[in-house]
Formats: structure tokens, C-alpha cells, sequence
């Protein structure tokens, strides 16, 4: 790569400084050249030198660089670097060459890594912070698999617990369960989220009901026959509820872990690690004893001797390596969590070392609702395909002949960048009024911007060839832009942050509009070359979206 041959020059140009000092970065003004560096300012601190006189010193030093057409020093010592334009073309034929591969990387080539993500939990509503979590661990498999890694996708979902009981009590109490039977999977789910909230508001305020309700919990832990017949039934409707929405999210799972399959495993390996001391009895209870680490005490097995969650998570821990055997486990979950992870892991870590460093709590932030309509809401819940619809019906409203299918691609590309284009750690207020426009950073704009290069497409089709024509600064703008996809959907990567994609995407997008309200594209001079570079923008942004999980309509 071009910028490893600077790097490598600038070493042998530069006594005293390491590879590690040596850093090369894209400048936000492309004024500034393609590749700029501070190396010249590291070198002052350690030479005792003026970073300028370094600066011009390395650039007489560095003579030609292949590729490179000239280099600038610019105040208080950065040195610039500017690509030749024979360079950026072979860019732009590369793009039209490798076509879905163009950007891909063998940077994490070998490496195993296992993406738990979604974690809906059975007899409760997909809520809006469910579909920010699926958005981002979906994005998070497809850059990780283009840099090369091999993935797993997993799900674990709470299918046992006080909150199935809950469930399962509210629908004793509403007591009209068989009319459900012949009902859409959207119909039981909204019967579900009542009823849980039905049951979490006895739980809360009534004492025999509360009683009620453990009854039921301890009757789940010991399968009891009635019972069971009521739990299967309903928690195979959330589980077809569920696949439903990841089938509309374009998202899938190669395995669905379940807590009722874990917490045998994780109680008998809680035991079975009391005499060596990683855990110990307290008051009837088994613990973690945290505190020895700098963390907190857990309980991990409760007084009527049932797992916990983090007791499960020994099990779900094993489970996952055994079926895996993963360099890492990234754990999709959200920011309240990060106590609870830290406790898991040390535990998990004592009793296989094999896991030691390689378990990963990878937080995001909480969603809300931007204007505060909460006309979907079941308890305190948003329900997320209530988001989904409502973005389906707002962009219909906008565009009343699009057609069905396209109009399902757009909805779900609006509502999934706008949880993707924001840091992964930041709070949302969600908008639909940002979420659908097609003048801002949004999903559509992006999506409408790859129409646009497919319907210029579709009236003249682009050659393979690359003319060497004399460039407007519009163009030459495009193409540097395209240059930098494969860099920043490795900083993605390796940030796990799909959000520097967006801007990326959004940027392009920008630049790609301006330069067609400029210039004709079809007829004139310059159209075998605009072609080509309108099918090359074209050919990035679907790989873009591909890699955030979005559709890319041709038309709109």
C-alpha cells in the first residue's frame, strides 16, 4: 500500500524515530493533500530541533515516492503528501474491477469472533433499545467479516426467570389465552407485553400475588408439566415474533442460546468451584467475592438455590467456547450492564484461563423518542416494529408511488442508520422527521444518492474504461473520497464504531450530489469518464450499506 511505502521512506529518512511515531492520516482538507504527517513535531520534542527545519530536511531526504506527485511542509511542521492522479484512477478501475469485494481487507484473516447481540428476552416486547442493539451487532458482524474474521453470530435470550413468571401470572389473570391461537405472531406479542405488564403491576403492589408469581418461578426452575405446557406454548410465540423482526432487519442468528439450557450447567459449575475458593456460601446463598479483584460481590446462586444471571453466564461462558473456541466474545449490551460484565468475567476467567482477556462488553447508548409520543407503548415499553411501521408510514406519506418493497428497504434503512450514524456510547433522541429526510445525514439521502447513480446508469451504461481526462475539482473530490472506503471501513473495525462508516457514506453523498447538480454526466466530452465515475460512487455505497446492514434500492 502507498501509505506503508511512505511510512517505510519516512523511517529511513528520519534518524532517531521508531515506526510507532510515524503516523499518516487523511486531512479533512483535501487542500492539504491526501496523507499528512506530525512526524516532523514528534521528532522536535526528541531532537531538540524546529519542527519546520525537520519537516523541509525529511522532504529534501525523501526525494520521489512512487505515486506520490509532490509534497508539501506546512506550519508548525506537518509534511503533506499528494497523490498522483494516474494513481487515483487506478483507484477508480480497481473499484469497478473488484466490484462487492473493493474495500475488503485480510486484516483479521484467522481470527475467530463470536458477536452476541439482539438478547430479547421471551414474554416481553422488542423495544426500540432491541432495535438499536441489532442494528449495531448486524453492523458489526459485516465489518468484522470484511476485514477477514471469521464470525459467529449468537443470541442469548432470557426464556426462564421472574419476568416469565410475571408473564405467565398476567395471563392467568386475563384468562382469554385460546383466542389467541389463530391470531398474528404481532397480535400474541402485544397479548404477551400485557400481559407481563399486567403481572410486573401485581408483583409490585400485591403482596399474594407476589407469592403467586415466585410459585410459578419455582415451578419453571422444576419443569413442572403444567406449566410447562403454557411456557412452551407462549415462548414459541415470542421466538416466531422475534424471527420475524430479524428477517425484516435483514439479520440472523447461527445460534440462539437460551438461559433455560445454561442454568443447569452454570449452577453445577458454581459449585463444583467452592473448594477451590472462586466462590463461597454466604447466608445460604453461593457469591462471588468480587472485592478481591477491585470489583463488587454477586450472589451467583440464590437461598432457594437457583442460578442467577450471572450464574447462567458461567454456563452460556462455557457453552460458547466449547461450540466456538473463539480469540473473542463480544457481548452487545447496553451501558448498565458494564458492572455486572466485569464480575462475569473475572469469574469466568478463574475458572478457564483460556478466557482470560478474550470476553468483551461492548456498550451503547440509550434511545428515546426525540418528540415524545409514546401512542405505542405497553407498560413503559416502545415497542420496535411500532418504530418501524411508523417510519414506513411517515416516508409513504412523502413518496406515494413507491411500491411496496421499496418502501420496506427504506423504512428499515431510516431507522437503522439513524441508530447506527451517532457513536455507538451516545444517547439517541430519535426523529423521524431526521430519519426520513432526504437533505440531511440519514438513511434515505444515502440510499436515494445510489438511486441516482443507477438511474444515470440506467440511461447509458458505464465502460470499464478509465479515461485520463483533465479533472474538475468535483470529480477529483469523488475520487479521493473513493480512496479512503477500505481505510475507513478497517477504522470501523477496528473502533467497532460503524458510525465513522455513516460519515463517510454521508460525505461521499454530499459530494457526489454536488458534483451532478454541476456537471452533466450523459452527453458532452466527458461522459465515458463520468460514467465510470458515476458507477464507481455507486458501487461504494452499496458496499457501504451492505456493511451497516442496508438495502440498496435502484430506484426511489
Amino acid at each position: 500500500m502507498l501509505q506503508e511505502e511512505i511510512i517505510k521512506k519516512i523511517k529511513s529518512s528520519l534518524a532517531g524515530i521508531s515506526e510507532a511515531d510515524i503516523r499518516l492520516s487523511r486531512p479533512t482538507d483535501s487542500s492539504h493533500g491526501d496523507f499528512t504527517t506530525s512526524v516532523a513535531l514528534v521528532a522536535s520534542r526528541k531532537l531538540g530541533k524546529n519542527p519546520i527545519d525537520i519537516a523541509n530536511e525529511l522532504k529534501d531526504n525523501l526525494g520521489s515516492i512512487e505515486g506520490i506527485e509532490k509534497i508539501k511542509v506546512a506550519p508548525p511542521g506537518f509534511i503533506n503528501f499528494f497523490v498522483a492522479k494516474d494513481n487515483l484512477l487506478d483507484n477508480l478501475s480497481e473499484i469497478l474491477e473488484k466490484k462487492e469485494k473493493y474495500g475488503k481487507s485480510n486484516k483479521l484473516v484467522g481470527k475467530k469472533i463470536l458477536i452476541e447481540f439482539a438478547h430479547p428476552n421471551t414474554h416481553k416486547e422488542f423495544h426500540i433499545g432491541h432495535l438499536r442493539n441489532i442494528s449495531t451487532g448486524e453492523a458489526i458482524v459485516r465489518i468484522l467479516d470484511n476485514l477477514g474474521a471469521t464470525t459467529k453470530r449468537a443470541n442469548y435470550q432470557g426464556d426462564v426467570g421472574l419476568h416469565v413468571a410475571k408473564a405467565l401470572f398476567g395471563i392467568e389473570k386475563l384468562g382469554n389465552i385460546s383466542e389467541f391461537e389463530g391470531k398474528s405472531l404481532k397480535e400474541k406479542a402485544e397479548f404477551l407485553g400485557k400481559a407481563y405488564t399486567l403481572g410486573s403491576k401485581y408483583y409490585e403492589e400485591d403482596e399474594h400475588a407476589k407469592e403467586k408469581i415466585s410459585e410459578i418461578n419455582k415451578k419453571i426452575y422444576e419443569k413442572d408439566s403444567e406449566t410447562m405446557l403454557l411456557w412452551e406454548k407462549t415462548r414459541s410465540w415470542s421466538l416466531d415474533y422475534f424471527d420475524s423482526i430479524y428477517k425484516r432487519v435483514d439479520s440472523k442468528f447461527d445460534r440462539l442460546y437460551f438461559e433455560s439450557e445454561v442454568f443447569d450447567v452454570g449452577k453445577k459449575l458454581v459449585l463444583s468451584h467452592i473448594d477451590d475458593g472462586i466462590f463461597e456460601k454466604s447466608e445460604g446463598a453461593v457469591i462471588f467475592d468480587g472485592e478481591k479483584y477491585g470489583l463488587h460481590k454477586r450472589v451467583f446462586i440464590t437461598t432457594e438455590g437457583n442460578p442467577t444471571y450471572e450464574g447462567k453466564e458461567m454456563g452460556l461462558g462455557q457453552l460458547e467456547y466449547e461450540e466456538f473456541s473463539f480469540d473473542e466474545a463480544v457481548h452487545v449490551v447496553g451501558p448498565e450492564q458494564a458492572g455486572y460484565f466485569k464480575v462475569v468475567f473475572k469469574a469466568l476467567e478463574l475458572i478457564n484461563q483460556a478466557l482470560a482477556g478474550k470476553e468483551k462488553h461492548l456498550s451503547y447508548g440509550f434511545v428515546r423518542l426525540k418528540d415524545g409520543k409514546m401512542s405505542s407503548r405497553m407498560g413503559n415499553v416502545i415497542a420496535g416494529e411500532w418504530l418501524l411501521d411508523e417510519a414506513k408510514k411517515k416516508i409513504s406519506e412523502s413518496f406515494k408511488e413507491m411500491d411496496e418493497w421499496t418502501l420496506e428497504m427504506v423504512a428499515v434503512g431510516a431507522v437503522k442508520y439513524s441508530m447506527l450514524k451517532f457513536g455507538r456510547t451516545s444517547d439517541i433522541a430519535f426523529s423521524f422527521e431526521d430519519s426520513i429526510s432526504l437533505e440531511g445525514n440519514s438513511g434515505p439521502y444515502i440510499q436515494y444518492t445510489f438511486a441516482r447513480t443507477q438511474s444515470v446508469l440506467a440511461k447509458k451504461a458505464a465502460t470499464s474504461k478509465v479515461s485520463n481526462s483533465d479533472l474538475e475539482k468535483e470529480e477529483l473530490e469523488i475520487i479521493r473520497m473513493l480512496t479512503k472506503f477500505g481505510e475507513v471501513a478497517e477504522e470501523a473495525g477496528n473502533s467497532f464504531a460503524p458510525n465513522i462508516l455513516c460519515n463517510y457514506l454521508f460525505e461521499l453523498c454530499q459530494k457526489f450530489n454536488l458534483f451532478y447538480q454541476k456537471h452533466k454526466i450523459i452527453g458532452g466530452e466527458e461522459e465515458e469518464f463520468r460514467l465510470v465515475l458515476t458507477k464507481a460512487v455507486g458501487q461504494v455505497i452499496k458496499n457501504g450499506l451492505y456493511l451497516l446492514g442496508i438495502e440498496s434500492p435502484e430506484k426511489m
